[in-house]
């Protein structure tokens, strides 16, 4: 009784991780952005559908494998979101903060509903991309999608960090985030930074689109909202603009909502995630690795 209830647990901690390994891909988007501009992009779910959509026309229509459709994938939303940072929110930079958020959540729609316009509303299956091939350790079960799935998020993420924390690209938005004013004074070209911020930050959404049409089989065009808003409270859980915390945030979430469907309760799943939010915000704002500081307002 005891070893099925540890195989239990130890089965929902491995769903866990591969869902949260994705929430943490596109809640790292929300966190770079957000640590550069003071922006909440609440486009970014839906650039992660249009990751999906990229990966799945790589995959069916140019029969491309999994590792050439993530990229052409990635390249394509990092394009994406140059273009949308420079149409949409570049006019918006010195404007106040809720024109800024109206501007985003009219992009999500935007790309939501030009999506079905493209597209039709219809639900695409993914094609099976992994071999079915199941492991099993004690009882508990790993698809071979699930390995994959959770390597490539981890490489994204060292990737990431490594490139903020030692390229010199990474330094300018270091410093652009801690003050935009003064990196310019420095001569960091600010608008590239912030160019450069949205491509990354899409890009890894993408990647989280492609990883998401692959572990749940089907794509749509309003599939980025929920995804997206749980990326979001991910970001914040672990303290939004702090990019470490919204990888714990991620992975947390995951686990959580894991457990929640593992104990039988998966119609709350959702709730719960939202939940979090709510207390995440009552009891420590700052979110996990944040630091309590006061805004001016």
């Amino acid at each position: 009784m005891g070893s099925s209830i540890t195989q239990q647990i130890f089965q929902q901690l491995v769903n866990g991780l591969s869902l949260g390994s994705i929430y943490a891909l596109i809640a790292l988007g929300y966190t770079m952005v957000y640590g550069i501009v003071k922006l909440i992009n609440f486009a970014h779910g839906d650039v992660m559908m249009v990751g999906a959509y990229s990966g799945w026309f790589a995959i069916t229509v140019l029969h491309w494998s999994f590792l050439p459709a993530l990229l052409f994938s990635m390249v394509a939303c990092a394009l994406l979101g140059v273009v949308i940072e420079r149409i949409a929110y570049k006019p918006l930079r010195n404007a106040s903060r809720i024109a800024a958020l109206i501007t985003a959540i009219g992009v999500s729609l935007f790309l939501e509903y030009g999506g079905m316009l493209l597209v039709t509303a219809q639900v695409r299956t993914y094609p099976p991309v992994f071999p079915e091939t199941m492991y099993s350790i004690h009882g508990v079960i790993f698809k071979y999608g699930d390995i994959v799935m959770l390597l490539t998020s981890v490489i994204l993420m060292a990737l990431l960090h490594f490139t903020v924390q030692y390229t010199k690209m990474g330094k300018a938005m270091r410093a652009v985030s801690f003050d935009k004013d003064a990196a310019l004074l420095m001569g960091i070209n600010t608008n590239n930074i912030i160019s450069f911020t949205f491509a990354i930050g899409s890009a890894l959404a993408a990647a989280a689109g492609v990883l998401m049409g692959v572990y749940f089989n089907t794509i749509d065009p309003l599939m980025g909202m929920i995804p997206g808003l749980k990326a979001f409270v991910a970001a914040v859980l672990g303290g939004i603009g702090i990019i470490p915390g919204a990888m714990v945030g991620g992975l947390m979430l995951g686990l959580i909502e894991s457990i929640v469907s593992g104990l039988g309760a998966s119609t709350w799943r959702d709730a719960v995630a939202f939940l979090i939010l709510i207390l995440v915000l009552i009891i420590k704002p700052s979110g996990l690795f944040g630091k309590n500081v006061r805004e001016k307002v």
